[in-house]
């Protein structure tokens, strides 16, 4: 598109997406170019192939794609390579201790990232998704993820029981 070797992406509808080593991603529209960009999944967990949004780097959207799952095999995977660079969600397969058991409370569990200790600020923290899925907010704001409850292991349900 501009003679150089970056690799532009087209999102389709005007709009391309390419990665400079000093702009960070830049947005090519009809009305110009931003740089800065952060793609935003709007439905991280219910909906990961679903709408995402194109932020300028105050946070405003400038661009909206309804369906990441029906772009062009290159541009989907150039923005879900971006998406997982910034997204950090880890997955919890064990809970060994909640300790105590009113908040804020310690929680020593085991990660698809490996062993790691968190604080839980609140019971409201700890949020529901469909089906059978929770998802836990420590207190710096980490996101960690519980697909389907049914699947931990006995001793993680009974810990887990007073948050379902």
């Amino acid at each position: 598109m501009n003679g150089d070797d970056r690799t532009v992406v087209d999102l389709g509808e005007g709009l391309f997406l390419w990665s400079d080593p000093v702009e960070g991603l830049v947005l090519k529209t009809r009305d110009g170019e931003t740089a800065g960009i952060r793609p935003v999944r709007c439905f991280p967990l219910s909906d990961p192939g679903g709408a995402v949004s194109l932020c300028d780097p105050e946070g405003r959207e400038v661009a909206f794609l309804p369906r990441l799952d029906r772009l062009s095999g290159p541009a989907r995977a150039f923005l879900e390579g971006e998406i997982l660079r910034r997204e950090f969600v880890p997955v919890i397969r064990r809970i060994r201790s909640i300790a105590p058991r009113a908040e804020p409370n310690t929680w020593e569990v085991e990660t698809d990232r490996g062993r790691t200790t968190f604080t839980l600020q609140a019971e409201s923290d700890v949020r529901r998704l469909p089906p059978h899925g929770l998802l836990v907010v420590d207190s710096r704001g980490v996101r960690f993820a519980i697909p389907d409850v049914r699947r931990l292991d006995r001793h993680s349900r009974r810990v887990l029981a007073p948050y379902r």
